[in-house]
């Protein structure tokens, strides 16, 4: 965990070594007023348990930091991990938060999923869907939100004060770029978004949802627009859509799918509440065969 203060924003943020996930809690300083970013839910495949020490990891930063959570914001419906938000929203009150067009996500793996008719894919499951360009405050820092799809619909990037949490669309400039081929995934709507990312101040601190350290270095999550205008390796420098729409083509098709989405998706696109259980008392998660 570090911590980087900012007289706009400041951020501590939580690494998840097994899923590659950085999960960060913003703040006012003066207000203490607080927004908890992409959290994640522990689970073992293998046994099918759940935990929640890296959400309670969050819980002690926000309650030793004196801190009122008012948001629990998703980038996107999360692929690699389970969400903690709703246990969150349990411990520490807030609201969840994502993207209007989670929608669009909700529709394709309901059908998937085969999550039949008692699963309405209109966003209600989450407290608030943000519209591109809407407003809101945390504390008295000005924040927005930007519609960022291309990794998938329901993307978006939060803009608090002189920082953005772009959850996948972005990785540290030594790795480059989300994945598109997910449902509703589009290399040229990624190249598209970042290049509204790169178009915030160059001084705009950028905060990643993963991390995967190439070469073995050690976990990193903060940059800047300028540094990954200039260094990013799909993107920076100058690269064209087309060259990027090709390297990105090519380069999803021979990726494997993330070891968790099937169970990840059915919890997240449900806000990360899990399925209800059954007459036994047990609650089940459904894996399609042959279906990705």
């Amino acid at each position: 965990m570090t911590e980087t203060d900012a007289p706009a924003l400041a951020v501590q943020s939580f690494f998840d070594g097994a899923t590659n996930t950085v999960s960060h809690v913003a703040y006012d300083e003066t207000t203490r007023r607080a927004a908890i970013i992409d959290p994640v839910l522990d689970y073992d495949p293998a046994s099918g348990r759940i935990a929640t020490g890296s959400a309670d990891a969050l819980v002690d930063a926000v309650e030793g930091g004196n801190l009122a959570v008012e948001w629990i914001l998703e980038t996107h419906a999360h692929a690699d991990h389970l969400s903690a938000a709703p246990y969150l929203r349990e411990r520490l009150g807030g609201r969840i938060g994502i993207g209007r067009h989670i929608t669009a996500v909700q529709d394709a793996f309901g059908q998937i999923l085969a999550l039949g008719s008692d699963f309405v894919p209109d966003g209600r499951q989450f407290d608030h869907l943000f519209d591109d360009g809407e407003t809101f405050k945390l504390g008295d820092i000005n924040a927005s939100v930007m519609a960022t799809p291309g990794h998938t619909p329901a993307c978006v990037t939060y803009v608090i004060g002189d920082a953005a949490f772009v959850g996948d669309t972005l990785f540290q400039p030594d790795f480059g770029t989300a994945r598109c081929d997910f449902p509703g995934g589009d290399p040229r709507d990624l190249y598209r978004s970042i290049h509204r990312i790169l178009s915030l101040p160059p001084e705009t601190r950028l905060f990643t949802c993963h991390d995967y350290m190439p070469g073995g270095r050690e976990p990193a999550w903060e940059s800047t627009v300028a540094e990954q205008a200039a260094k990013n390796i799909h993107v920076g420098n100058g690269a064209s859509e087309e060259d990027f729409v090709a390297m990105r083509t090519k380069r999803d098709a021979v990726l494997s799918m993330p070891r968790l989405i099937l169970p990840s998706i059915q919890v997240n696109i449900r806000a990360g509440d899990l399925p209800e259980p059954e007459d036994n008392g047990v609650r089940y998660l459904k894996i399609p065969l042959n279906a990705l």
